[in-house]
């Protein structure tokens, strides 16, 4: 489905009501909304769908710059607020009043920043492999600096060369054991994206450019799972950390994979998520 929001054509995924039991109270009736990571679309959570079980709706997003949806040159529309208000909009447009909200990686900065700012919308919130940004600014700048970098790199060597080096960076080394067939899919996948949708989304949604959510994370009321990958430690210390700033947050790790869990461990991904949200307390 596709959404006039703001003047930009956002393309939603809507995969079809699930009805394993006559009784879906247990999920709340509320859909699930995923939220994919750089370099990706709605069709990089499809792997999920056998293991997502009793769930009422789900709808995949193409973040802006992403998939289907528009890649503007106005950098405005890809700061992480203005994508958070856009999602605002297309629940409103869906006719949506609060659903389950999870992201992977910069889905789940955007995840967290839309809980934080749309915090009725959300009823519940996944966190995989996020973080809420950096504290400090001469961080950001540096971090800045070397998305601006980044983007040159995409604009001067074209989007083949940059996926090959975005594949071999060492936050998805443990995704070099993984099939061949699912390999060439995820790269196929990548292959789509624009050079203006990635720079951009570099430019104004990276951790350089987003805000440092660290000291707004006790205000979350809601119920948050955090997931990490046991090979990723940075995001295992980040996600140690943003639990101790929770009200309500559960944390889980999953062994033998990295950054991508969803995409690593499927099965184990999809049962946890699918647990958390029949849980009433989360």
């Amino acid at each position: 489905m596709n959404f006039d929001i703001d003047g930009l054509t956002y393309h939603v995924d809507v995969w079809e009501i699930i009805h394993n039991h006559s009784d879906s109270a247990s999920v709340g009736n509320n859909p699930l909304v995923l939220l994919h990571g750089f370099t990706g679309n709605a069709c990089s959570w499809r792997t999920l769908k056998p293991y997502l079980k009793d769930i009422t709706a789900i709808f995949a997003i193409d973040i802006v710059g992403h998939g289907n949806t528009d890649t503007p040159a106005d950098i405005s529309r890809y700061t992480i607020e203005s994508a958070a208000r856009d999602i605002d909009l297309i629940f409103q447009q869906m006719g949506i009043g609060q659903a389950n909200i999870l992201g992977y990686s910069m889905g789940g900065r955007l995840a967290l920043t839309f809980a934080l700012n749309y915090p009725n919308r959300v009823d519940k919130l996944i966190l995989e492999s996020a973080s809420p940004g950096l504290e400090e600014e001469k961080h950001r700048a540096a971090r800045r600096i070397q998305d601006e970098k980044l983007g040159m790199r995409i604009l001067e060597e074209g989007i083949p060369s940059f996926i090959e080096y975005w594949e071999n960076i060492p936050l998805f080394a443990s995704q070099k054991r993984l099939e061949e067939n699912i390999k060439e899919e995820i790269r196929k996948q990548r292959l789509t994206n624009s050079k203006i949708g990635l720079v951009n989304s570099l430019k104004g949604m990276g951790t350089g450019s987003q805000p440092s959510w660290w000291n707004q994370l006790d205000k979350l009321s809601m119920p948050v799972l955090l997931l990490t990958g046991k090979q990723d430690d940075k995001f295992c210390q980040i996600a140690d950390r943003m639990q101790g700033k929770m009200k309500h947050a559960r944390r889980i790790t999953i062994s033998d994979c990295g950054h991508a869990i969803h995409v690593e461990k499927p099965k184990i991904f999809g049962t946890i998520v699918s647990e958390f949200l029949s849980n009433e307390k989360g």
